[in-house]
């Protein structure tokens, strides 16, 4: 098969598809690999890089897209990079498409094969290609957090942790999965007082378990959240439904109750973000204020440490990729069922339920 990586335009995007290591074991594996020019300069990696791993260099995404059958990526296909694509490719990356009607709709008039890294299953029911950029931004949001909690940067002028005779901030986290774990072994790190909510009883036992004393575990009720949110410095929004889009945790109505420089911090505005208020930012303007509260929702929070990034990433896709291009995809989403719930969008029609339900759109499962 010939995989095509084209270079990331999405604003301060600097993660890769493919690391040079990943190309050479395509390219052991007997796959040719087309990489566009400059595409893993974000992460230091040059296209001698690149060619020494067996890839050959275009020098545009159009001849990425022309050239090859497969194309694998990090964020999801700008409008120009929708243009490209054809019903003969399959299109590997993250999509995102409940809170983004109009990539669908591209998606959907290309024909193309499009399966979500986000969607993609394991076992045990996690999201194994969501998870490294989980990981990553659980542990991102409470450094951004504790950064705009600074007067400098227009927060409330706490210190997360606090100091001997002076309490620490207060830090809430909605939602005990991969981001909100993270989330909070780093604000524990940091000596802040943390209390992760879910609506999961099981998942709460789990946590207390983990984490003991350092942290206190609540159930996720609406009162319960409107009562945490106004004694809080931090908020960490980490709620996460597969494919479809996020609940609002947090209304509008709640920041008037919270202190005045506090800070909200979104994990889930790529699924069109937990709190009534949110809306996409960028890594060059990620914060806004509402009420006098300040909303950090970088929709690609990870591409800040693009390079931890894209090893982590491609350390999970890898085994996906080789075998979608070994087997091709229709094969390889028969032979496995996880990799088949990755599907989303293919031939013309959207294949993935929650996506659909979202979107108010038809769903068709793929024969």
């Amino acid at each position: 098969m010939r995989v095509g990586v084209p270079k990331e335009i999405k604003i301060h995007e600097y993660r890769v598809g493919l690391t040079p290591a990943s190309v050479a074991e395509l390219v052991a594996a007997g796959h040719e690999v087309v990489v566009e020019t400059s595409a893993g300069v974000g992460i230091d990696f040059s296209d001698q890089d690149y060619l020494d791993a067996g890839a050959t260099i275009a020098p545009t995404a159009a001849e990425v897209f022309a050239a090859a059958d497969m194309i694998v990526k990090v964020k999801e296909p700008q409008p120009q990079e929708i243009a490209l694509l054809e019903p003969r490719h399959v299109l590997f990356t993250y999509l995102h498409l409940a809170p983004d009607p109009e990539q669908t709709q591209g998606l959907i008039r290309s024909g193309a094969t499009c399966i979500a890294y986000e969607t993609v299953t394991a076992d045990d029911r996690s999201l194994p290609l969501l998870k490294p950029m989980s990981e990553v931004a659980g542990r991102m949001s409470i450094q951004v957090g504790a950064h705009y909690l600074e007067k400098e940067q227009g927060g409330r002028g706490v210190l997360l942790g606090g100091v001997p005779g002076v309490a620490p901030a207060k830090v809430t986290i909605l939602g005990g999965g991969i981001s909100g774990v993270n989330a909070a072994q780093m604000a524990v790190g940091m000596r802040a007082d943390v209390t992760i909510y879910d609506i999961s009883n099981a998942r709460l036992a789990e946590l207390d378990m983990f984490f003991g004393s350092q942290i206190k575990t609540a159930y996720a009720s609406r009162a319960a959240i409107a009562k945490a949110v106004a004694k809080s410095e931090l908020v960490i929004g980490a709620v996460l439904i597969p494919g479809a889009a996020a609940p609002k945790l947090v209304t509008r109505d709640m920041l008037g109750t919270m202190k005045r420089g506090s800070v909200l911090v979104d994990i889930s505005i790529d699924q069109g973000g937990c709190f009534e208020t949110s809306r996409p930012t960028t890594h060059s303007d990620p914060v806004y204020e509402v009420d006098g509260i300040i909303h950090y929702c970088v929709a690609n929070m990870p591409g800040a440490v693009a390079r931890t990034s894209a090893f982590a990433l491609n350390n999970a896709t890898l085994p996906f990729v080789l075998k979608l291009a070994n087997l091709g995809a229709p094969e390889a989403m028969k032979a496995d069922p996880h990799l088949a719930n990755g599907l989303n969008v293919s031939g013309g029609k959207i294949r993935h339920q929650a996506v659909a339900q979202a979107l108010g759109l038809p769903f068709e499962k793929a024969a």
